[in-house]
C-alpha cells in the first residue's frame, strides 16, 4: 500500500502536477494548499485527477471551512480531525498549526490540538499526518536553536506513539525523516514522502 503525503505548496501548480502523476492508493494533502486561503479552486482540477483517493488537511494558510468546501466542490474527502482505514491501519489527520507570528486563518492553541488529537489515542497501528510538526525535534528546526514546532503534537507522539507520523509547515525541515522511539517520521514538504506500508 502507497500513500503520497506532501505538503506546503503554497500555490506551485507545476509541483501539485509532478505529485499527481505518481502512483499511489491514496494521496494526502498535510495543509497550506495555497496562501491565505486564495486560490484554492485552481489547485483543485489537479487533485480532482485522483479524486476519490485524495484527502486534504488545513494547513495554516487555510482553515477546516475552507477546505471542506474545497472538497465537496472537487470530490476529495476533508480529513481534519478525521480518520479513515487503509487495510490495517488507521490513518488520521489533524490540520492548523499552533499560534504563529503571523495570525493566519488556520492557527489552534495548544489545548485545542491536544483535545482534538486525544480521539486518535486508541487507534492502533495508526499513521497520523498533521500540518505542524513536534516541538523541539528536527522536523521543526527552522535555523539552529529555532523551532516552532507544536508541544501538544509532540506530547501526543510520546503519550501514544503512530508507527508513522507525518507533517509539513516548516519548510526548511522539508525531506526530514527522523524517529521517536518506535515511531518513524518525517516532513514531507513539497516534494512529497511516498509510504509504502505492508498489507497485511
Amino acid at each position: 500500500m502507497r500513500i503520497l503525503v506532501f505538503s506546503d505548496i503554497h500555490g506551485d501548480l507545476a509541483a501539485l502536477n509532478r505529485l499527481m502523476e505518481i502512483d499511489a492508493d491514496y494521496y494526502i494533502a498535510a495543509g497550506d494548499l495555497v496562501n491565505w486561503a486564495r486560490g484554492l479552486a485552481a489547485l483543485g482540477p489537479v487533485l480532482q485527477r485522483r479524486a476519490p483517493q485524495v484527502y486534504v488537511l488545513p494547513g495554516n494558510h487555510e482553515n477546516e471551512s475552507h477546505i471542506g468546501e474545497f472538497c465537496r466542490e472537487f470530490g476529495l474527502h476533508p480529513l481534519h480531525g478525521r480518520s479513515f482505514q487503509a487495510g490495517h491501519y488507521h490513518v488520521a489527520g489533524l490540520g492548523h498549526s499552533n499560534p504563529t507570528p503571523f495570525n493566519t486563518p488556520g492557527e489552534y492553541s495548544e489545548s485545542e490540538i491536544a483535545a482534538r488529537l486525544a480521539p486518535f489515542a486508541t487507534l492502533d497501528p495508526l499513521v497520523l499526518v498533521c500540518h505542524c510538526p513536534p516541538l523541539n525535534t528536527p522536523l521543526d528546526r527552522a535555523a539552529p536553536g529555532r523551532h516552532f514546532g507544536s508541544s501538544a503534537v509532540h506530547d501526543f507522539l510520546m503519550a501514544h506513539p503512530p508507527r508513522w507520523f507525518l507533517c509539513g509547515h516548516i519548510h526548511e525541515a522539508a525531506g526530514t525523516r527522523t524517529a521517536f522511539g518506535n515511531t518513524q517520521a518525517v516532513n514531507a514538504g513539497k516534494q512529497g514522502f511516498l509510504l509504502e506500508l505492508p498489507d497485511a
